[in-house]
């Protein structure tokens, strides 16, 4: 099963967690990914090790809202590190909280200090300005709107309109929906977006290439004054995001940049349903929308993971 038997190991593990989001570092014990490129590296952790997202994210161990951040030397001289991000059921592009929550364990680590430093990813690369050992900025890849509103017919629901756009995953971004942003609705909320998601897919709705649009966004006024907007973000594995989402608000400035709302430079305050908050902004580059997001992240833990080959559930319950 994917290496398996190899689970007697030990890993060891950073846990944070940035405005409320959970990200857990991988720090040393996993499987030799070997040489070459992070996408090669990424792509042998997929195809020959995919155990050990489940067996580190997933129950017993985890949950569905933890998000990995696997740290791996860079292949580029001007990176600080690399890293391969995952969640409960696959591998994410591009994570701006997880970003923020690496950023902050390299500093508790005493990897990295205050000042710019630049992050590999399998998207590109993410430039991070540590303001402090929990104040980040990360300026993220390149940011658009593929399709403003586009039309999905959702069963129960009706024609549901919205943006779909690019800000490092991609996003089916939502305003007129009819719902509260209130915890107190997480079921209604994810049942709608759940709803949504699947109706792309079985339309053939897509992003760029055919590409998967596997983040679900809905948004309402903001609840403080303060800020410009709140939003209910549905991951691809059906967990909601409990932070202001970093690639949804980069893909929803897109969005306001090519509807003529928001101008380089602008402050951009997007609150969660936690009611903490992402401030963003965007610059442009040869007619490219760069956007950065401005957050806080605490670690929580240093943890070692065991695995006993007598116990039945030592790699992970769930896919």
């Amino acid at each position: 099963m994917n290496g398996e038997p190899a689970l007697s190991r030990k890993i060891e593990v950073i846990d944070s967690h940035t405005a409320g989001e959970p990200t857990r570092c991988i720090l040393s014990g996993g499987p030799d990914l070997g040489k070459g490129s992070l996408q090669e590296r990424m792509a042998r952790l997929k195809s020959h090790h995919d155990w050990t997202r489940r067996a580190i994210l997933c129950e017993p161990r985890g949950s569905d809202v933890v998000v990995g951040a696997w740290l791996l030397e860079p292949d580029s001289s001007d990176c600080v590190a690399a890293v391969v991000f995952f969640n409960n059921v696959g591998y994410l592009g591009m994570c701006g909280h997880g970003t923020i929550g690496v950023a902050a364990t390299l500093a508790h680590m005493g990897r990295v200090q205050p000042g710019i430093h630049v992050l590999q990813t399998p998207v590109g690369k993410v430039r991070i300005d540590l303001h402090s050992s929990n104040d980040v900025s990360i300026e993220n890849v390149p940011a658009y709107r593929y399709a403003a509103a586009a039309k999905v017919n959702v069963p129960e629901v009706g024609t549901v309109t919205g943006d779909i756009a690019w800000g490092g995953n991609w996003f089916f971004l939502v305003e007129h929906h009819g719902l509260p942003l209130e915890l107190a609705n997480v079921d209604a909320l994810t049942e709608l977006t759940w709803s949504i998601r699947t109706q792309l897919k079985a339309s053939g709705i897509t992003g760029a290439n055919g590409a998967e649009i596997d983040h679900i966004e809905l948004f309402t006024p903001p609840h403080d004054p303060a800020n410009h907007s709140r939003n209910f973000v549905l991951c691809p594995g059906k967990a909601y995001d409990r932070s202001p989402c970093g690639t949804g608000t980069s893909a929803k400035m897109a969005c306001l940049v090519a509807a003529g709302k928001l101008a380089p430079g602008d402050a951009w305050r997007q609150e969660g349903i936690l009611g903490t908050v992402f401030e963003g902004r965007v610059r442009l580059e040869k007619g490219a929308v760069i956007p950065s997001i401005t957050g806080s992240a605490f670690v929580t833990a240093e943890s070692t993971l065991v695995f006993d080959l007598k116990d039945p559930f030592r790699a992970g319950i769930g896919s």
